[in-house]
């Protein structure tokens, strides 16, 4: 243990002394016990038989004796506000040492008068004493700092009476910063019910939560069922937010196997605890096997999905990955991120925009990437209303202009990552989005290039959608603003969106336009009242909900992704192969001629030579 401060040296040395003087008397009580007891607590035989002098006689040496083997077993040094099941064997082996020389003198006449016994009852009675005055240590200090907490501390249902529910529980009544003190716990399992665990009652199921929550006056609900069913952990968060308390949940089912649960680690419940959607899985010794020893370029790589993708790559071994951005704080924050999780990656961070042809052919020509996943776009689809240009600018031509260098330069697999919002579209982002997809199949009937595009709805948590605003909103006090009680939309988490548009690309061949399954649509408005429940707040009460009435451009409900015909399924069953569009290669190419001028020219018209190129496209009324 090093002391730097004198005054914390001066302090450590009084407790030291304290202790040793504690264990000086300790150790002679620990004597005469073994032998008072071995004459049955007789004080008749105790002084018939001069115990008392032979004690006295033999009390400097065990004494000495007993120190001497509590020094290096470290019973001075240790923490004992932390002790444990080490330090108890500690204490352990140090009597028995003690135990053993005893018996030895006794064997060859140095130690006499004493009962052959004693050796062993009195190291029994010194582990007795010893593990008193260090574990008493221990339980004073935490009993001190609970009760100093106690006050503070949230009345708290426990969701959960398995392994993982005992777990959090020792946690929150053993751990010095635990906040929370368990009052209740909740369990379907009947058997168990009017049970204690760790001394708190199981007092019902989940049907229970909010009679319970109001008898026992619950702060905070902790969800600690790691491993049930996605349908059952929603149903039973909904159920929570009844009851107005704060909501936390406890990590997965893999962190409980590691060991990893602790206090820290139980997090807030999340929107997406909400959502109901099974984990997304993926094939990922394909996905390895494509990416492996490749030099992978992401345009757009420092954007919510284009980060998220670097990140996947990374894992999987490539040769070289190329992040490709115009925004230089976001390219350096995914750069210094990989560096320090992927020491041995060999990244190249660039900066340069998809509309400069030159920088484009540039980097192809120094770098001739193998795989390139475009995700840089202009994606807000008000802002894109009001410039319609630079819509068409950044994503037809920045597509155009990649896809062009990706053909020149034989890479071998181009993945664009392309949105709901292009089927049918009512506004200009959604329609220039159409058009890149055209451009991939374009592309696919000139090229050796495997040319493809993968199509997916809103991911939650992602730049400008609308989670971080909601978030925003109600640390703001509100109101929170939803542009129709009835609007719906398709969500899936950054990480799976990216994990299914890697296993797109393992799959591409020629032209395809994936379709990745969204699962159910969601209500915005039953996102945004989720939110104000789980930061702590009532709907319409603490918080306003605001209906603020669609945006140009906006749709009341996504298209569902399946509904388009011709779909053909994958080996995954969240993947699918979208109808191949119907053009005129050449016709197409001489659009986009037309269109390329007219957006130079920054023209007004420009939607309506969009509309020409894309049939299925309807603008919305302010845009005519």
């Amino acid at each position: 243990m090093k002391i730097n401060d004198s005054s914390e040296r001066i302090k450590y040395l009084l407790r030291m002394l304290l202790l040793l003087g504690l264990d000086i008397l300790l150790i002679n009580l620990a004597s005469f016990l073994a032998v008072f007891s071995r004459l049955d607590f007789n004080i008749v035989d105790f002084r018939n038989e001069n115990m008392m002098e032979i004690l006295i006689k033999y009390a400097p040496w065990f004494t000495l004796l007993s120190v001497a083997v509590f020094v290096p077993m470290k019973l001075y040094t240790s923490l004992w506000e932390y002790a444990g099941v080490d330090e108890l064997i500690h204490i352990i082996l140090s009597a028995a040492l003690v135990c053993a020389i005893e018996m030895l003198g006794q064997l060859v006449g140095i130690v006499k008068g004493l009962p052959m016994s004693f050796p062993l009852l009195n190291a029994l009675f010194l582990t007795l004493f010893i593990c008193s005055v260090r574990f008493s240590y221990r339980v004073i200090r935490v009993y001190r700092k609970r009760s100093h907490y106690r006050s503070e501390q949230k009345r708290t249902m426990l969701i959960g009476a398995g392994n993982a529910g005992m777990l959090v529980l020792r946690e929150f009544q053993t751990s010095e910063n635990s906040q929370n003190q368990v009052v209740c716990i909740v369990d379907d399992d009947m058997q168990k019910r009017g049970s204690y665990l760790r001394n708190v009652k199981i007092c019902g199921g989940r049907k229970d939560i909010v009679r319970l929550a109001e008898e026992y006056r619950i702060d905070e609900i902790v969800y600690a069922i790691p491993a049930a069913p996605t349908k059952d952990r929603k149903e039973i968060l909904k159920i929570c937010q009844a009851t107005g308390c704060k909501m936390k949940i406890m990590p997965g089912i893999f962190q409980l196997a590691n060991g990893e649960v602790s206090i820290q680690k139980i997090r807030e419940v999340d929107i997406l605890d909400l959502l109901g959607r099974d984990s997304v899985q993926v094939d990922l010794s394909q996905i390895a096997e494509y990416l492996q020893g490749k030099t992978v370029m992401v345009t757009g790589g420092g954007g919510s999905i284009g980060s998220e993708l670097c990140r996947q790559i990374a894992q999987h071994n490539p040769e070289k990955l190329i992040i490709f951005d115009i925004y230089e704080n976001n390219a350096y924050e995914i750069q210094q991120e990989l560096r320090r999780t992927y020491k041995e990656l060999k990244l190249i961070t660039l900066i340069g925009s998809v509309r400069d042809t030159d920088r484009i052919n540039k980097v192809f020509e120094t770098y001739h990437p193998d795989i390139v996943f475009h995700a840089a776009a202009h994606k807000h689809v008000p802002l894109m209303e009001d410039s319609p240009n630079e819509a068409i600018k950044n994503n037809v031509f920045g597509t155009y202009h990649v896809a062009k260098a990706a053909a020149v330069y034989q890479t071998k697999t181009f993945v664009l990552i392309s949105t709901d919002k292009a089927v049918n579209p009512t506004n200009i982002m959604g329609a220039s989005k159409r058009i890149c997809e055209m451009i991939v199949q374009m592309m696919a009937n000139a090229s050796e290039t495997k040319f493809v595009a993968v199509r997916f709805g809103n991911v939650l948590g992602s730049n400008g959608s609308v989670i971080p605003l909601f978030k925003k909103q109600i640390a703001e006090g509100g109101p929170v603003t939803v542009t129709h009680p009835d609007i719906i939309r398709f969500f899936m988490t950054i990480p799976e969106a990216v994990s299914l548009v890697l296993q797109a690309g393992a799959y591409a061949n020629r032209g395809e336009i994936f379709v990745l399954d969204m699962g159910e649509p969601v209500k915005i408005d039953d996102l945004a009242r989720n939110l104000i429940r789980l930061s702590g707040f009532e709907p319409d009460v603490d918080i306003e909900v605001k209906y603020t009435g669609l945006r140009p451009g906006e749709k009341l409900y996504e298209e569902m992704l399946m509904n388009e015909e011709g779909l053909r399924s994958t080996a995954n069953n969240l993947i699918h192969i979208g109808k191949p569009l119907d053009i005129d290669d050449i016709a197409f190419a001489q659009q986009l001629v037309q269109l390329e001028t007219a957006c130079d020219q920054n023209s007004d018209n420009i939607r309506d030579l969009v509309e020409t190129i894309v049939p299925t496209y309807r603008r919305p009324a302010r845009a005519k």
